[in-house]
């Protein structure tokens, strides 16, 4: 394993060594220490490896990922596995706002609680929160999965597209064009699956399923998945 230490390594080298790696790289386990909180750690991965940060990390960890897992052994700042593609991203603590904006798949586990906007504009992504999430989550969500085996805060879904949300706990309130939905028996084997791959307990039939009512943009059922 390769271990860098961020107390006497620049940012810039960390990520520039990551970077560096190829799909066929035997450099395939990375281990951070002393990440003290530092923005942008781990970011446009491109390469099937193994990062682990040991400790917590600030703004956009693991952003715009492909391929890597990355491990934060803390909790994580803002903008989280932020526009990620593919790959496994996973927080053992609390991540704050926008927890995987923009992304357009790979898997996000959060084993704590998420703040607000988790999944904003999600484009693929899928999202598993151990704990509670609070408002404006999935806000324009367009596709993917989020699940929240705690609550949700306000404005669950707001102007939600073909996305699908599952909760477990309570709904502080619905978005805009968001509704409860059937939870019919595909959608207790993709949730059955993402509990799997998140490390969730829990069982699909504890959660209820939102989405969108279709009333706010031009919807086509070709379109649908």
């Amino acid at each position: 394993m390769q271990t860098i230490d961020l107390g006497t390594t620049a940012l810039r080298e960390l990520n520039a060594s990551l970077h560096a790696q190829a799909a066929d790289t035997n450099q395939t386990a990375w281990e951070i220490v002393n990440p003290r909180g530092s923005h942008a750690v781990a970011v446009g991965l491109d390469a099937p490896i193994e990062v682990y940060v040991k400790g917590s990390t600030g703004y956009y960890t693991a952003g715009m990922n492909k391929q890597a897992t990355v491990h934060v052994h803390g909790s994580a700042g803002p903008g989280v596995a932020e526009n990620m593609i593919s790959g496994t991203v996973i927080v053992d603590g609390d991540a704050s706002q926008y927890a995987g904006a923009t992304g357009h798949g790979g898997t996000l586990v959060i084993k704590g609680n998420a703040s607000s906007r988790c999944g904003i504009s999600m484009k693929g992504i899928d999202i598993v929160v151990h704990g509670n999430v609070g408002h404006m989550s999935a806000f324009m969500a367009q596709s993917g999965n989020l699940v929240v085996c705690g609550d949700a805060g306000e404005a669950l879904g707001d102007s939600i597209y073909e996305a699908r949300l599952f909760v477990r706990g309570s709904v502080k309130s619905l978005g805009a064009d968001c509704i409860e939905k059937e939870m019919r028996p595909e959608h207790l084997e993709i949730l059955r699956d993402l509990l799997e791959r998140g490390g969730c307990d829990a069982r699909p039939e504890e959660f209820r399923r939102y989405g969108s009512a279709r009333q706010l943009y031009n919807f086509n059922i070709d379109n649908a998945y």
